[in-house]
């Protein structure tokens, strides 16, 4: 009978998958980024990438054409697709949150010849990209002890707030999508629970990513502005808000904009800790989306992990969860171009 090492060696010599064309796509309200991608090596390569302007079309399928024909390949050779799409997926059908465009996986695969298409969540897409990152593509906040059998977490404040949940079953990951941004948002402080009354003044029912995104940080410069003028003369309202506040605040050019960031991020770290717990993610906690890179001095110094780790009785699990920050800025994409290689196999 061969033995275990014998089959190892037989199977480490069998030819691998020949190399395909994949189609990627990481769809948002603003601005969508396609890309093709070749397979064959630890993770798909990057062959071709183009940015459109999401509100330019009217359907998915509008902004894939315009991309192949652009493409310096035929597109006969894209053997399948994945895309990871700002909003709820249902079946072969999407919808972005805050924008009318179709999205439909059959129409994408009859009128552009791709014959496998998949839609997924944003943060599902992101979160397939977790397994291939590479240690400079990372950036530790907290060590800990990742577990071979346990969960791993997402979590990605951008426009929005996104969060996935990667289950592990039988040393495998997959990646669970939600819609937990739109969750309520839980104060945690009195500080919290002045801009909750605020923000329910004139929201209503206050929403974990209208404090924890992009929209988060203008909400929060509006709330603890009330009451004095900004130092540095940020409109709470204009589209460069959040950015401007961020500048403003890690300069410390006005005090109120630190206190705004100092919310934000206590808020960050304390959802992160909240998800954490909620999947039990002792393989890894992991910060994703467009804003965290850009205020790395604030998630650093020491704030968001002491809010995440403030838990009561569970501290001590989530003390042992390693945590980082995803640097790379094309994740989702990187995401849905592994998500389209694995589904070649099925």
């Amino acid at each position: 009978m061969e033995n275990t090492t014998d089959v190892n060696l037989r199977l480490r010599h069998l030819p691998r998958r020949p190399p395909s064309m994949i189609l990627a796509g990481d769809i948002g309200g603003t601005n969508s980024r396609l890309g093709l991608f070749t397979t064959g090596g630890d993770r798909p390569a990057p062959h071709h990438l183009r940015e459109f302007r999401t509100a330019d079309y009217t359907t998915l399928t509008d902004v894939v054409a315009a991309f192949l024909a652009d493409a310096p390949v035929d597109a006969t050779g894209v053997r399948g697709a994945s895309f990871g799409v700002a909003g709820p997926v249902v079946g072969e059908r999407a919808a972005l949150t805050n924008i009318t465009f179709a999205i439909d996986a059959v129409d994408v695969r009859e009128r552009c010849g791709v014959p496998r298409v998949s839609l997924l969540n944003d943060l599902a897409a992101m979160a397939w990209s977790v397994g291939v990152l590479r240690p400079e593509e990372l950036c530790e906040l907290q060590a800990g002890t990742a577990l071979p059998n346990g969960n791993r977490a997402l979590i990605a404040a951008g426009t929005g707030l996104g969060q996935s949940v990667l289950h592990n079953v039988d040393g495998r990951f997959l990646p669970v999508p939600s819609e937990a941004g739109h969750a309520d948002w839980a104060a945690r402080t009195e500080t919290d629970i002045t801009v909750l009354r605020a923000l329910t003044a004139t929201l209503g029912r206050v929403e974990v990513e209208q404090v924890i995104s992009g929209m988060g940080l203008r909400n929060l410069h509006r709330v603890l502005h009330e009451d004095s003028a900004c130092a540095a003369d940020i409109d709470s309202d204009a589209p460069d808000a959040a950015a401007a506040l961020t500048r403003s605040a890690l300069e410390r050019r006005c005090s109120s904009c630190v206190a705004a960031l100092n919310l934000f991020v206590d808020g960050y770290g304390a959802e992160t800790g909240n998800l954490a717990l909620r999947c039990v993610a002792t393989g890894g906690v992991f910060v994703g989306g467009g804003i965290a890179p850009k205020i790395l001095p604030a998630l650093t110094d020491g704030r968001f992990m002491r809010a995440f780790k403030d838990k009561g009785p569970m501290r001590s699990l989530v003390e042992q969860m390693p945590v980082h920050v995803i640097l790379n800025g094309d994740a989702g994409l990187l995401g849905a171009a592994v998500h389209a290689d694995a589904s070649l196999t099925r």
